[in-house]
């Protein structure tokens, strides 16, 4: 096998470990970050369903697992990945922190999405009757949709660049991949390559993302 097939083998295998930990952290941390992100809007003071328990409990622990670097949370988080996933190292492992990482990161984008739907919407579903969870399902969300959307596409892009920093500690992907042989064995084709490809990816999501954002706001 010559070198160059060994390099583009290496690199499919890393694209898709990257795939793999965006799409698998993406579908747990929006499961998890849209209802939590939902729920801090409703349930803060002065909301439809307001609990201040509940908001006083979440928000500073959206704060705090916001506020963290990734790579921090990466290491700090270990015994719990290892309880998890059984290790700390690969692919797998990465997810762990990932979902972590991107769980508040998307509750706290939804948040301020749902923020900018005017008073007035809400106020109009109360008067005509409908319950708190019709407000959110039939009024709330639909409203807020188009800047839902590019919520979830800044927390893609916001995933690929920490998918790139777990591979500074063995996470695989295309992280791993420019470090462990574009960095530490001075190959600066796959470096480059690496880097061209990532700006790509990046461009094609925040594209796709802006078009169907926009999409939903013709509709409306």
């Amino acid at each position: 096998m010559t070198e160059t097939s060994v390099t583009l083998s290496l690199f499919i295998q890393s694209m898709v470990e990257t795939f793999y930990m965006i799409g698998f952290s993406l579908l747990i941390g929006s499961i998890i970050g849209i209802p939590l992100g939902i729920l801090l809007v409703v349930t803060r003071p002065g909301g439809i369903i307001e609990h201040k328990l509940f908001y006083k409990i979440m928000n500073p622990i959206v704060n705090v697992l916001r506020s963290l670097p990734f790579i921090i949370l990466l290491v700090a988080i270990i015994p719990f990945t290892r309880l998890i996933v059984q290790t700390s190292i690969g692919t797998a492992a990465a997810i762990v922190p990932l979902i972590v990482y991107i769980s508040p990161y998307i509750a706290r984008l939804v948040e301020n999405s749902i923020l900018e739907v005017e008073e007035g919407i809400i106020e109009a579903a109360e008067s005509m009757g409908a319950t708190p969870f019709q407000t959110i399902r039939h009024f709330l969300i639909p409203e807020a949709l188009g800047s839902l959307i590019l919520s979830l596409t800044t927390a893609t892009i916001g995933l690929l660049g920490a998918t790139a920093m777990a591979g500074a500690v063995g996470g695989g992907g295309v992280g791993n991949l420019a470090i462990s042989y574009g960095y530490q064995r001075f190959d600066s084709f796959i470096m480059i390559v690496t880097v061209i490809v990532l700006i790509i990816f990046v461009q094609i999501m925040q594209s796709f993302g802006n078009w169907l954002a926009a999409r939903v706001r013709r509709e409306d």
